[in-house]
């Protein structure tokens, strides 16, 4: 089994995601939060498209 690339770029968005959201709500800037859930959002969809993708 091996992982491909759109699993790959998938995580590694969602983490950014997750961190950038994090950094916004600690900051009180709400519009970086708001952009790290959509980072994490679409980090989640990429992910299990190359999860679908690789079966």
């Amino acid at each position: 089994m091996s992982i491909n690339r759109d699993q790959v770029k998938g995580r590694t968005l969602k983490s950014k995601g997750s961190v950038k959201q994090a950094v916004g709500r600690v900051t009180g800037d709400g519009k970086s939060e708001a952009s790290g859930r959509t980072h994490k959002a679409l980090g989640g969809l990429r992910a299990k498209y190359g999860d679908a993708k690789r079966r």
